[in-house]
This record gives C-alpha cells, structure tokens and sequence, in this order.
C-alpha cells in the first residue's frame, strides 16, 4: 500500500485516508490506520515514541505502529511511503513491548535528569 504525506502547521480535522499528516510544531504524525477501519492513529515524535525522517520525497517512521488498542490490533512500518505489514502480535507480547516502552522512556528521562546543567570548563 502506497501512502502520501504532508506536512502541516496543525493536524486537519478531516483526514484522508492514505495521507500521513506531519505536524513539526506539534511534534505529531497523524494519519487513518491502514488496515481500513479508519481509526485515527496518532504517533507523537519525541526522543521515547517515534521519529519521522524525510529524503526529500517520502517519509518513514520509526518504530513500527501497532495499534493494540484497536479492534484490528494492525501492526505495520511506514518506509518511505510504503505499508510495510508487520506480523500479529500476541497479548504477551503487545504486554512485554509496553513494559519495554515504559522501561526505556524511564531510563531516558531519569539519565536527562543526571546530565549536568552547565558545561565544565578544564583548566589548563
């Protein structure tokens, strides 16, 4: 399945299915699940959720999107503008894939915290 994308100032109220909406000042990534139920699937961008990347012509992101809450639970990649189907996962694994979600947005904002505030500066 091929996809489009635009990048946005703010996420339009109506989305087309098949467009992936870019918001940059919102830091957000919003488009119509691709399995066709047309549930809104929205992928904050930030350090600990996904990161988008653009060549100039299509865009990807990163990690893939599994829409567990969801009745289709679909899981798939976004790679330049491309569906890439990923497999079902099962319950103990979407389980596992959230402790390790939560686990690592920990360990990034608790090693931030101990990150001096000021540069050092070394004599000579």
């Amino acid at each position: 399945m091929k996809l489009s994308h635009e990048f946005v100032k703010s996420i339009p109220e109506k989305l087309d299915d098949g467009v992936v909406y870019v918001s940059i000042d919102y830091s957000t990534a919003i488009h119509r699940c691709c399995c066709g139920c047309g549930n809104e699937v929205v992928t904050p961008l930030s350090p600990t959720d996904w990161e988008v990347t653009f060549n100039g012509e299509s865009i990807s992101l990163y990690p893939s999107i599994g829409n567990w809450n969801f009745a289709c639970q679909s899981h798939y990649w976004i790679t330049d503008n491309k569906v890439e189907w990923a497999p079902k996962w099962t319950r103990k694994e979407i389980a596992d894939g959230v402790k390790e979600d939560e686990h690592s947005k920990r360990m990034y904002y608790e090693k931030k915290r101990q990150k001096p505030r000021f540069p050092f500066f070394f004599k000579k």
